[in-house]
This record gives structure tokens, sequence and C-alpha cells, in this order.
């Protein structure tokens, strides 16, 4: 798909949940200014899925990435990962980003994290196997995990990876604002997984703002 295809996509989307954006370039900018939102199709190679990438600036500084994959080439593989990503991530984004939140596409909660107190949005969970599911002690452990953070009074997100491998081998990686976030590593790896079903990945997004009362 190409890139003028993709902003207007992603026009219309944003449109039905009553947020205009104005084109600017390869930008879609909200009224003149952050956030700002962009996605780029990559073709895969070979044969191997292709990659939808999403950026979304929030100020000069700071911007949030993220990436999902797409079964084979072209249009079909492009949508693919336009489903995967107003699945997972879209709505907590269009929440923590726009204030436009639907709570039958999110899970909200209200965390007290060191002396301040945050509106966190929870994605839903993907699973690339039916039967599996995130443990249920996930979203404790991920509150847990933050109080030890010395967390800026702004938007702040984390992405979950967890990954089985056929032959039983795991790997786990947490991105706390994009970067590395070694405890978030730890706390996947100390949840109890399911170890039965072989071959699958889950992964999470989650925002966390301050509460504006």
């Amino acid at each position: 798909m190409q890139d003028t295809a993709l902003q207007s996509y992603l026009l219309r989307l944003f449109e039905r949940h009553d947020v205009e954006l104005e084109p600017d370039e390869e930008w879609l900018m909200t009224d003149g200014d952050f956030p700002a939102v962009r996605a780029s199709w990559y073709d895969g190679a070979d044969g191997q899925p292709g990659r939808l990438d999403v950026d979304i600036v929030l100020s000069e500084e700071r911007h949030i990435e993220e990436s999902f994959a797409g079964a084979g080439g072209g249009d079909s593989g492009c949508r693919q990962a336009l489903e995967a990503f107003e699945r997972s991530v879209f709505h907590v984004l269009l929440a923590a980003c726009w204030y436009v939140t639907d709570d039958r596409r999110m899970h909200l909660e209200s965390w007290d994290l060191g002396v301040r107190t945050w509106d966190v949005f929870v994605g839903p969970v993907q699973s690339s196997h039916e039967s599996v599911e995130a443990p249920a002690g996930l979203l404790a452990s991920l509150r847990d995990a933050l109080q030890s953070e010395a967390l800026s009074a702004e938007l702040h997100w984390v992405r979950l990876f967890y990954r089985r491998d056929e032959d039983g081998q795991v790997s786990a990686e947490a991105l706390l604002d994009n970067a590395p976030w070694p405890a978030g590593d730890r706390l996947l790896a100390a949840l109890e997984w399911p170890s039965a079903v072989k071959g699958y990945n889950v992964r999470g997004f989650v925002a966390l703002d301050i509460r504006d009362y």
C-alpha cells in the first residue's frame, strides 16, 4: 500500500472517532501541531511478512514507535497489519494522545505511583494462539515494577512482548518509552505463562498519563 493510501486510511480512521487531522507532507497533524501521526508499509522479502511502522510524535523530543507484521505483500499484508494496529494499540493512543476514550475497546485503571495518580490505558492483549492468554498477575506486576521508576509528569508508554518457541525457548522484552526496560523483562519472565502450548507469542501495550483532576 502506498504512503498516500495509508495516509487516507488513517484520516478516515481518526474521523470515525471524531478526531480531525490535517495532512502536512507525510504527517497528519492535530490543528497544525502535535500530536502528529504517520504510517509506512514495507513489503517483506522472499515471502517474509511485511512491516507496518506507525509513528506518533508527541513533542520535538518524544515520539511513540510501534510496528506490526502483515503476512504476504501488497495491500493484503498491509491491511492485516493495520487491523492488528487497530485492535491492539489504536484506542490506547486515541485516549492517551487525543483524549477520546472508548472503554469498550480497552481497559481503564487508576494507579498511585509515587506521589501522583495516573490514568492507565490498557490495550487488549494480542496472542498468536487462541488458547493462550496473558497471566492474571500481569497488570499487578507491571504496576509494582513501575513503582520503582522515577516517572516524569508526562505521558509514558510500555510495550510488552513474550514469545515461547516450539522448542520451548523463551524470550521476553519490555520497552518503556521506546527504551529497553530490564525490570519489565524480569517481570515478564517471572510470570506463570502457559507451558503446554508451544510456539506462541503475546504482546501488550499500556499508556499512563497524569490524572487531570
